[in-house]
Order: C-alpha cells, then structure tokens, then sequence
C-alpha cells in the first residue's frame, strides 16, 4: 500500500476494494472519490472509452516502473442474479464480442487468440502436473468429454472474452448505467466460453432459446456441446487453481459442479 502515498496525498481516505490480488482500493477526498488499482493493464484505457467500465481519469507510472490507474468511482450495486437475465445484459456481452477496437488493441498488447486445442491442451498440462488426472472419476470423464467433442469446438469465431462474467462483476451505477468490471482474465478466445457462464449460472433452460435471440444466435444440439465443453473445461481449471492452494472445501464443490457438467453432456 506504500505506493499509494506516491501519487496521492495523505488528505484522501484510502479503503481496500477487495479482489484477489489486494492492489485495489478506494480513495475519498471530500465529494471525490476514485478506484486506485496497481498495474492494470493498458486494455482499461479502450475499455474506458468504449463505456465498458467506469470513466479512467488519469494513469500514473511510478519510477519503479509499476503503472497506477484511477478510474471514477460511481455509487452503485452490483447485478443480482434475476437480473441476469435482462436484456442490456445480453446487449453489453454482444457489444464487447463485437468490438473491432477492443480486439485490436489486445492483439496490440501481444495476447494471442486462444483456441479450445489450446485450453485442453494447457488445462490437461496443469492436471498431469498436480496429479489430478486420474485423482477422480468426474475428473477422468471430465477430460474425456473435452478429447471426445474437440472438432465441435474447432473453426470457431474468436473475440475479446472477459473471461469472468458473474453477477458481482456487472455493476448498476445509480444513475442506471451498466459496467463489466474485473477484466483481469481476458482473452481471445470462443466468445460461448463468456455467455456459456451465464446461461449455465442465471439463466432458465426454457428460456435459454430467448436469451440467446437476442444476443444474436440461434440455438440448436451443437452449440449446447460446444457450451459444455467450455463449462467443464473452465471446472477443471478451477480444480487446479484450488488445489494449488489447499482449498479442500472449494475443490470439493467445483467437483460436484463437474460431475453435474459431465452428466449433462451425457444427455445430449
């Protein structure tokens, strides 16, 4: 936090913000109030002037060369989980998939696009190196699902991705604007691996076909594997992220989420 005290002087009220990485904090100063973050990427700035995340209002580099960003801080809420549902939330997802500028400044930035070769292949790495491969028997079926239906996913149309769309990430600001924050994991790569999560998560099957219309495709038997596979290929991940850390409980549930993944894939 001593970093803070290099581009801020001590009249602000500085707060954590939470996150993973504990390098996000709020600062008040009177009626101001900014989102200080350490080392975001160069990617905020389009985003910013896009209108996908609140408004940055300046980026200062330290001279140890870490970069500081402060961006507006807006009083809101976060979506609740019905609200998932709603239209603008569709529309946002749409817009960011479609995004010349927000694709050709992380080709800029050197992320390169990421296929579904590409994640069995890093996410089986990960597994044979903690020795989870053969830990369990949803794990066994869980990789033999992503092998099995591999050319479903091939020859697909990548995008940006956020990488991380749940309800805490989409904020409603007071004045009834919407934002995707936390863009720590984007990339570019099949853009059902963003609204595979959120059909998974909040959305009623029935009305998955809906959803779907509006975002602009047409739901049918591939798509749904094809959804599938980035679903439990995102549980597998998480399987290693919490083994890594010893979070016996987290890895217990992600389990139960894998083995229910698994079945519905059977019933395709």
């Amino acid at each position: 936090m001593d970093w803070i005290g290099k581009v801020l002087d001590k009249e602000w009220n500085i707060m954590p913000a939470g996150g993973l990485t504990g390098e996000a904090f709020v600062a008040r100063k009177g009626s101001k109030q900014l989102f200080l973050k350490r080392n975001s990427s160069p990617f905020l700035a389009v985003l910013s002037a896009g209108g996908f995340v609140p408004k940055l209002v300046w980026t200062k580099r330290l001279d140890n060369g870490d970069v500081v960003t402060a961006q507006k801080w807006l009083p809101g809420r976060e979506l609740r989980p019905a609200e998932m549902q709603h239209n603008r939330v569709a529309d946002l997802i749409h817009k960011i998939h479609h995004s010349a500028e927000l694709f050709s400044m992380l080709l800029r930035l050197g992320k390169k696009p990421k296929t579904a070769e590409d994640h069995f292949q890093t996410i089986r790495q990960r597994l044979l190196t903690n020795q989870l491969e053969g830990f369990s028997i949803e794990i066994r079926e869980g990789i033999d699902n992503l092998y099995k239906h591999l050319d479903v996913t091939r020859q697909q149309r990548l995008t940006v991705c956020h990488g991380d769309i749940n309800h805490h990430n989409l904020l409603l600001t007071d004045t009834d604007e919407l934002f995707l924050i936390d863009w720590d994991q984007t990339m570019i790569a099949d853009p059902i691996a963003d609204y595979g999560m959120i059909l998974n998560s909040y959305i009623p099957k029935e009305n998955w076909n809906n959803w779907l219309k509006r975002y602009g495709i047409t739901l049918n038997r591939q798509f749904i594997i094809r959804m599938y596979w980035y679903l439990i290929a995102d549980s597998l991940a998480f399987l290693s992220f919490h083994f890594e850390r010893d979070e016996k409980d987290k890895f217990e549930e992600r389990l139960e989420k894998l083995q229910d993944l698994n079945m519905q894939m059977k019933l395709l």
